[in-house]
């Protein structure tokens, strides 16, 4: 396939895939890589999709190390009740197991139960957390009491969290079963907001062209943006400033925030060249300075 995407050609199209495809396996396959529905998939395209795809496998490959690693842990947990359930019943059995060492085994295990007992209840909340809730897996972006932090790493006990900034924050399962958590990894296409200010004497006419420029961008850049969007105005104030706000609809979710900044950045640059073209600007009020003469 490398030949077809050379400097002579500058992109695959359905026709090529059919070489190495079936027709219903290229129906599957083509939306994935041509997100801007074009019927051609160019070099660009592809190479986002081939970095997606390893990421992807990357995150599924941690997901499945810590998930082997916490069954391993819950499998010591389980061996170790096991072996002394195992002791008991066999004191037992044999006889060994009088009415006084049954008391004094009866009476050490209520000493245990005030030293381990917070313990046992954190381990049991965790393989709860982990194997009943599991809100989350390794590799997902998610936002936990306001901070947005990446999973590291999922343990029986605690949960390791990346921030942005790489400082990694350990949480207890225990506390985090009671928590509230975001997860972007799992969430749709999700939406996102633009607030600008404009003079309240803007004529309408310009107001109503901005907004045709906004939707005809939208439409051009459909790969990143939901054509389905509104600009509605917030608020006036003083008379003397609109308040707006520009609601729109990603084509991703959140989990891939570098994305999300770089299309917001080019949509709010591209809102930029729309207020230059239309003279639409803000300026402050006009403020009266009082000057004293000073003796």
């Amino acid at each position: 396939m490398a030949c077809y995407i050379s400097i002579l050609c500058r992109f695959i199209d359905e026709y090529d895939l059919r070489r190495f495809m079936i027709k219903e396996e290229v129906d599957i396959v083509l939306p994935l890589i041509d997100v801007a529905d074009t019927g051609q998939i160019d070099r660009k395209a592809l190479t986002e999709w081939v970095v997606k795809v390893f990421q992807g496998r990357k995150a599924l490959s941690h997901a499945l190390n810590d998930t082997k690693t916490a069954v391993r842990q819950l499998n010591k947990i389980v061996t170790g009740i096991l072996i002394v359930i195992i002791i008991i019943i066999w004191l037992l059995l044999v006889g060994i197991a009088t009415t006084k060492v049954i008391l004094f085994l009866s009476s050490q295990l209520v000493v245990a139960s005030f030293l381990f007992g917070n313990t046992c209840k954190c381990i049991f909340e965790g393989i709860v957390f982990v194997f009943v809730m599991h809100p989350f897996d390794v590799g997902d972006r998610c936002v936990v009491d306001g901070i947005q932090m990446t999973v590291e790493e999922m343990n029986i006990l605690t949960t390791v969290f990346l921030k942005f900034d790489n400082e990694k924050l350990y949480f207890p399962n225990s506390v985090l079963a009671t928590k509230p958590i975001s997860n972007f990894y799992r969430s749709p296409d999700m939406s996102d907001s633009f607030e600008f200010s404009i003079d309240f004497r803007t004529r309408l006419e310009k107001i109503g062209s901005l907004k045709e420029k906004i939707k005809k961008y939208l439409e051009r850049t459909s790969q990143y943006w939901h054509p389905n969007h509104n600009v509605v105005v917030k608020d006036i104030e003083n008379l003397n400033k609109i308040k707006m706000v520009l609601l729109f609809n990603h084509t991703m979710n959140f989990q891939n925030f570098g994305e999300k900044i770089r299309r917001r950045t080019e949509l709010i640059l591209e809102m930029k060249k729309m207020f230059e073209e239309l003279n639409i600007k803000y300026d402050l009020l006009t403020q009266e300075v009082h000057l004293i003469e000073s003796k």
